[in-house]
């Protein structure tokens, strides 16, 4: 299990944890303790596929989904893997930061309309 703590200077919360959750093939953001954001996936030989990306309705709107994002990705790259987005949410923040685009493998049925209820 891969895991990360935001320091106070760093974050808009002291409480945030980020994982990846192996066991449960899913990356989490945790506050306070608390599954706030879960992001699930497929790990595949040389690829890692995202499904879906789930907030609790709690904490919706505080842009925690875009946090995990950004280290799921990150924890993706740094496995030496590549990313293939099925789920919107995903799509939707790659298609935002281009700096990802090498390491896409896009499915012919990407997804192409706005997320969900990140």
């Amino acid at each position: 299990m891969t895991q990360f703590s935001v320091s106070d200077s760093e974050a808009f919360t002291p409480d945030v944890t980020l994982r990846r959750n192996d066991k449960l093939h899913r990356y989490e953001l945790l506050v306070g303790g608390e599954l706030a954001v879960q992001t699930r996936y497929l790990d595949r030989p040389g690829h890692v596929d995202f499904q879906h990306t789930d907030t609790a309705e709690k904490f919706k709107g505080r842009g925690l989904a875009k946090v995990l994002a950004h280290f799921a990705l990150d924890d993706v790259l740094a496995s030496g893997k590549r990313i293939i987005p099925h789920c919107p949410f995903i799509a939707a923040y790659l298609r935002k930061h281009p700096d990802y685009e090498l390491d896409i493998d896009w499915p012919p049925d990407a997804p192409t309309g706005e997320p969900g209820n990140e």
